[in-house]
């Protein structure tokens, strides 16, 4: 049931999406996008001796889990079964590079959004990355004036308007954990096989939900941008290199993205 709901629609690739179509922040800045792409984690049970590998920045045993959602909320690509300790960066490029998987890539000048923990190349919308640079919008409601809290410059502008949009996977992964406890205690008597069908099958669920019912509380709350998810993490991931990618595919994002945040200047003035 799962491959059959956990997909994209045949013209993902075709058409702008509504949610950024009817949005005048976003449309149309970034109207090429279709897609976010984001890692998030479970509590995973197993055995003592395997914990090291999958015990990470959380600091107990999770499996990690690569998602792609829609601006419906509705998930369309899912790689679950990864050990906590495994990086999203690790993750996201065996997703690209193996044809089984069935990985919808983005073309014809389309992009997904990603966050920091990701390579910005070719397809794949990064935010711009400093120690100095804001990203998380929690971030930007932190200062004790408007002047303060206000993006600064057209690097923390385009952050800013990423992460409004970025943040549709945050709040997608939100509105599927608090409806499976489960996912937040995994029981001991099931095999890691188990937990990582029991992910792919939530999701299956969530997606379900999603596309037949005409009213669920928990979606019509989520769809609230100011909708924070419970246990939300507003650090950056940490930052590895990407390995086996082109230098034009960077350069080429790189450029798109200077461009998209100097649109995003032009258009506050």
């Amino acid at each position: 049931m799962s491959a059959d709901i956990i997909k994209p629609s045949a013209n993902y690739n075709d058409d702008v999406p509504a949610y950024i179509l009817n949005n005048p922040r976003y449309y149309p800045i970034f109207k090429d996008c279709i897609w976010a792409i984001d890692g998030t984690h479970v509590r995973a049970s197993v055995r003592s001796k395997d914990q090291p590998k999958y015990i990470g920045r959380k600091g107990y045993a999770t499996q990690n889990i690569m998602a792609v959602c829609d601006f419906n909320m509705c998930f369309t690509f899912v790689w679950a079964g990864w050990e906590g300790s495994a990086h999203d960066t690790r993750i996201f490029n065996e997703a690209l590079r193996r044809p089984e998987l069935n990985f919808p890539h983005p073309m014809g000048g389309k992009y997904y959004v990603v966050d920091a923990g990701y390579p910005n190349i070719n397809g794949y919308l990064a935010p711009y990355k400093g120690q100095s640079i804001r990203y998380h919008i929690p971030e930007f409601r932190r200062g004790q004036s408007s002047a303060m809290r206000a993006p600064r410059g057209p690097k923390e502008t385009f952050n800013y308007h990423h992460s409004s949009l970025r943040n549709i996977i945050e709040r997608t992964f939100g509105v599927w954990k608090a409806r499976w406890a489960l996912l937040r205690d995994m029981h001991v008597n099931y095999t890691y096989e188990h937990q990582v069908s029991i992910v792919i099958a939530s999701m299956a669920v969530h997606n379900f939900i999603r596309k037949t019912s005409s009213f669920d509380e928990a979606f019509n709350t989520a769809q609230q941008e100011s909708y924070i998810p419970r246990g939300t993490s507003n650090a950056l991931h940490e930052e590895v290199p990407s390995t086996n990618r082109t230098n034009d595919g960077c350069t080429y994002m790189q450029a798109r993205r200077d461009c998209i945040a100097l649109d995003i200047m032009e258009s506050r003035t």
